[in-house]
């Protein structure tokens, strides 16, 4: 994560990988590197690696989420060690020297490769680097000094800075970002490592929802092992607060305990600190498993591809130094020699808007704009970053359930008792609260005389506040009177507008809030949000209850509805504060806040950045929330809302998040890995077409097919349309022929993508396509 949203705090980070591995039983085994990779027990080895961030998800979803990290072709997971779960306040540590104590554990524990371990590399500090160049000379004894002390902890595995390039020996300095073709370590001993490829960004409240292009993430990954890269690893985690332990492990087959738990590669930030200011509660980061812990097709599909496909290709690419040569203006090819004879092959067009025909090894290959074809026997492409083969899915979310009785208290505006400080202008809001509190009151005291002029002529004075952010609510008498918010890019605040005063004595109340700390009010306090706690103070209920009435707690009892689809909470009729489930913070809600920036349509082709793909302009930025199954119990269970602005209680619904359809897209002729190795195994002796896959979640099944067309049909899943050349029979395939059986009722089918299954050929001389969409129930 870049470090500009990063807290500058000069403390030692260390990450974390663990090896998904093909054995369990393990020996003692050495980890080493050298100019070309990782070297497990010798072997050189490229890897693939995903992030893992257990504060993220719960204990019941973890092995699921493993099971898929593993499915979709990691060789590694990355963790970090939170250092806000070992200090939640400052000042209240629960570690003492927490690098030296986190890693002596595991030493003790036997957890390192060295011992016979999953653990494969740590990472001292993270994207350090920028911030060095602030700080000159003291920043760079730090760098020094923290380098030595994790070497000198003798793990027996290597040790990685990224964003770092003076990191001294024996430690490798590593890339960050969307792309890292262009990077080399800072010397020529050490691997090329990637220790961030960013899935996607961050949604912040007030701004759009990101998304990366699958064809992307699978262009700059190919890209950067063509260009000699080692290890990659897909980056999901979030800004947190203080800096953190980090550590790399191999995912083994068979059972993976751990003193401390593990999650992967889906985000949402549970409980009271989120990343930073107006990061949003869902850090999802457009991660090939979302936050609710559902494949994010196609991207996982086509990503397991893509490792698949460089899989093939590992034993020259470790072996042997790339050969570079043009094919064209804008194209190029790498070749890797096999140690037995042979090469791999990489064909790139870099061209962001035309194909390109090139001629290699006598004869001809056409690659699609911004993309890379992969030719493990230097002859035949098994996989091109632009051809999607992998199913795409459309998730909806349902509601479940007859909605909520509600009850609601109203916190009143700040009095003044033995908290208050009396003061000259505003403080510094973090060293007041003491990091224990979103909210601080401020209260004055304004006599008007009668004799004032704006009495007479009816217009109001102006109220004029300043502050550094990040949000407001003005109060005149206990009334509310505006607000102002800042947003990620400009947090700073100012709040002008007319505000009307009576004769005699007024209050103004104005509660200041920071977006990315603590909640507390008189509310929290009292611990409205617990069972035992919310007995505390009289609630009203029935056509009592408050609507649009700013600082406001609601409580409800609801059920627990049956299955197992991921729930969430539909908080699109609130205004901004925070949910709690029997006494679990599932985070903030701000759904008032809608996103602006600019949403269209989305071209793969081209650099990417957080601005180019992006959707939900006019919308709230987040609207849903996710509700984790294993803190329900089956009946009696406690939802506690906290309203700052006001909202609709009633309009909240808890809903299930399932896959509604699954598409395919296929061109006929595309390159598929499975093809390529039937033909490999000498099991066939003839071209194969494709076939499109379509598979509905567990429990689904295929109960109509809402589009097919085989031709030059337009569009994406679920706004597909017939293009100028469509088979006639196109939907008989599925609905009348002799694939009723196998699709129609069915989990999955198979449709070979050819002319003979469609009724012939619409269109002679023309590439043609299979796109379909089958609802699934």
């Amino acid at each position: 994560m870049d470090s500009s949203f990063r807290l500058a705090m000069l403390r030692n980070l260390v990450l974390l990988l663990v090896l998904l591995c093909s054995c369990f039983w393990r020996i003692h085994a050495s980890v080493t590197y050298d100019h070309k990779a990782i070297i497990i027990n010798g072997q050189r080895r490229i890897l693939i690696s995903g992030s893992i961030h257990y504060p993220r998800s719960t204990p019941e979803m973890w092995p699921d989420l493993i099971q898929k990290a593993k499915e979709g072709g990691l060789d590694v997971i990355q963790t970090y060690v939170f250092w806000n779960g070992h200090e939640p306040s400052p000042g209240k540590i629960a570690m003492e020297g927490f690098t030296r104590k986190i890693v002596d554990m595991m030493k003790a524990e036997g957890l390192f490769e060295s011992q016979g371990g999953p653990i494969i590399m740590s990472q001292i500090e993270n994207e350090y680097g920028p911030m060095e160049y602030e700080l000159g000379a003291p920043g760079r004894a730090y760098t020094q000094w923290a380098a030595h002390m994790a070497v000198g902890l003798g793990t027996g595995v290597p040790w990685v800075m990224c964003k770092q390039d003076d990191a001294p020996d024996p430690v490798i300095n590593a890339c960050n970002g969307f792309y890292c073709d262009w990077f080399s370590p800072n010397k020529a001993t050490k691997p090329k490592i990637w220790t961030e490829n960013w899935t996607g960004w961050f949604t912040a409240f007030g701004g759009p929802v990101p998304h990366r292009p699958a064809e992307d993430i699978a262009f700059s990954v190919a890209r950067f092992i063509q260009k000699g890269g080692a290890f990659v690893n897909y980056y999901m985690e979030y800004l947190e607060k203080y800096p953190r332990v980090r550590f790399c492990l191999y995912l083994l087959t068979g059972p993976l305990i751990f003193e401390f738990p593990v999650s992967v590669s889906w985000w949402n930030e549970f409980g009271r600190t989120s990343g930073g200011p107006f990061i949003a509660t869902s850090y999802d980061y457009d991660a090939p498993i979302d936050e609710y812990g559902l494949l994010r097709q196609p991207k996982w599909g086509h990503l397991k591809d893509l490792h698949r496909a460089i899989k093939l290709c590992e034993p020259a690419l470790v072996y042997s130094e790339p050969t570079v040569s043009k094919l064209g203006s804008l194209q190029e090819a790498h070749v890797f020699k096999y140690q037995a004879g042979g090469c791999a092959a990489f064909l790139a067009n870099y061209d962001s808007r035309s194909f390109a025909t090139v001629t290699f090894g006598n004869k001809h290959y056409n690659i699609p704009p911004w993309s890379i074809s992969i030719l493990p026997d230097c002859r035949n492409t098994v996989f091109n970053t632009a051809r999607v083969g992998a199913q795409s899915a459309q998730v909806h979310m349902t509601p479940v359930g007859q909605g909520f009785a509600w009850n609601s208290f109203n916190e009143e505006t700040a009095a003044y008792d033995d908290n208050s400080i009396t003061t000259v202008g505003l403080m510094e809001q973090l060293n007041t609260t003491r990091d224990a509190s979103d909210y601080l009151w401020y209260s004055t005291d304004v006599r008007i005389g009668s004799n004032e002029a704006f009495l007479r002529n009816g217009r109001s004075p102006t109220l004029v506040v300043m502050s550094a952010g990040h949000a407001l609510h003005v109060f005149i008498n206990g009334r509310l009177a505006g607000t102002a918010y800042g947003n990620i890019d400009n947090p700073k605040i100012t709040f002008n507008g007319n505000v009307k005063l009576n004769a005699g004595l007024n209050k103004i109340s104005i509660l200041s809030i920071s977006v990315g700390l603590p909640i507390g009010l008189t509310g929290e306090s009292l611990n409205l949000h617990t069972l035992s706690g919310s007995s505390s103070v009289e609630w009203v209920a029935g056509s009592l209850v408050a609507q649009g009435q700013p600082l406001t707690w609601y409580k409800t009892i609801f059920n627990a509805p049956g299955g197992n689809d991921p729930l969430a909470l539909d908080m699109g009729s609130m205004g901004k504060g925070q949910v709690w489930i029997n006494g679990e913070s599932i985070g903030r809600h701000w759904p008032a806040y809608k996103a602006s920036g600019s949403c269209g349509g989305c071209n793969y082709a081209g650099t990417y950045g957080e601005k180019k793909c992006q959707s939900n302009c006019g919308e709230a930025s987040q609207r849903w929330y996710h509700v984790p199954r294993s803190w329900l119990k089956p009946t009696g269970n406690l939802m506690v809302v906290f309203e700052e602005v006001g909202g609709n209680p009633h309009g909240i619904s808890l809903v299930k998040r399932t896959v509604q359809s699954v598409c395919a897209d296929i061109y006929e002729w595309q390159p598929t890995l499975m093809n390529y190795m039937m033909q490999s195994s000498g099991k066939v002796d003839r071209p194969l077409r494709p076939k499109a896959h379509l598979l509905c979640a567990p429990g689904q099944k295929i109960s109509s097919i809402k589009f097919a067309s085989f031709g030059t049909p337009q569009g994406a899943c679920g706004s597909f349309s017939e293009g100028s050349c469509h088979a006639h029979k196109s939907y008989d395939v599925f609905e009348k022929g002799t694939l009723m059986q196998t699709c129609i009722g069915q989990q999955a089918c198979t449709v070979d993508v050819t002319p003979e299954v469609f009724g012939g050929d619409p269109c002679p001389k023309v590439m043609k396509k299979l796109s379909v969409e089958a609802i699934c129930s």
